[in-house]
């Protein structure tokens, strides 16, 4: 049975349709716009109590990524970058967004990343007010990925399916919560909210194959910091230093390849989920942020 605050997420929600896939997206408060784009394994649900703070001054959307969440999960499926810039560009067709700020975490880091490669090329519908990062694998050069994300994704594909159906909660939450700070674990119940999410239409099978896509990354780097290094789009890194995967070597990079952005500092204890292991510091960090780049 689904948990009661999952199924409210899910029911307040809507869905479009995206080449035969429903996409599902949500779409709260007034003022300029804000798009969050979420990361691998989980949904835009983990990102609940922050969009309820930010829709008091913006119109934030959110939305699944196609294979994740609420929207359609396709097993036979070739999941790319490319596929996810489009849907977003639907989906700010579909809402008449013109332009707006962009706030992503994760694999969404590298949606975006694609995105300001499109930016620079004239192929989005929609303007890129500003781009804030947060713990996510820009730079594969200084990625560090977990045994575990290895062994479904950059194993052959037999193997990595298998894993993925026979994987179970324990073995998923012990991940998860090595990748937040020591002293702000995730608690029992909010894991719970998340495994629900994450085997809405038996979601957590298809693990093997949206992991490939941090895997893809490499052949996209030349493009995608060429990009970020020519473009005109404010960016910043918002860094939980204590990630393992993305933190402070993240951070360092960004601004060695980066340096007219910024990193913005949490707490040395935060971890590879900053919004929800401090996530009043993390609204201000970032609310603060986007009213110095539109003032500049």
């Amino acid at each position: 049975m689904m948990n009661t605050n999952v199924k409210s997420w899910l029911e307040e929600g809507s869905f479009f349709n995206y080449k035969n896939h429903k996409i599902f997206f949500s779409q709260k408060g007034s003022g300029p716009h804000m798009l969050i784009i979420h990361g691998y394994p989980y949904s835009s649900y983990e990102w609940e109590h922050c969009i309820n703070h930010f829709a008091q001054s913006h119109t934030v959307t959110s939305f699944d990524l196609l294979g994740m969440g609420f929207s359609d999960k396709p097993h036979d499926h070739q999941y790319s970058y490319e596929e996810h810039t489009a849907i977003v560009n639907a989906l700010m067709e579909k809402l008449e967004i013109k332009e707006t700020h962009i706030l992503s975490h994760d694999l969404g880091v590298s949606v975006v990343q694609e995105l300001i490669a499109r930016d620079k090329e004239g192929k989005n519908s929609f303007k890129i007010i500003s781009s804030a990062f947060s713990n996510g694998s820009l730079f594969t050069s200084v990625y560090r990925p977990r045994l575990i994300q290895r062994l479904l994704s950059q194993t052959p594909k037999f193997i990595g399916k298998q894993l993925s159906k026979w994987i179970g909660k324990n073995a998923v939450n012990k991940s998860v919560k090595g990748l937040y700070g020591i002293n702000t674990q995730p608690n029992d119940a909010f894991l719970d909210e998340l495994w629900d999410v994450l085997n809405y239409n038996n979601g957590k099978d298809l693990s093997y194959l949206i992991g490939r896509m941090i895997f893809d990354k490499v052949n996209y780097q030349n493009r995608w910091i060429a990009a970020m290094q020519e473009t005109m789009i404010p960016m910043c890194y918002i860094c939980g230093p204590s990630d393992p995967n993305s933190g402070k070597h993240m951070a360092e990079e960004f601004v060695r390849l980066l340096p007219k952005s910024e990193v913005l500092w949490m707490q040395e204890e935060i971890g590879h989920w900053p919004m929800v292991e401090d996530q009043a510091s993390f609204i201000k960090i970032y609310l603060d942020w986007i009213k110095s780049a539109i003032e500049r």
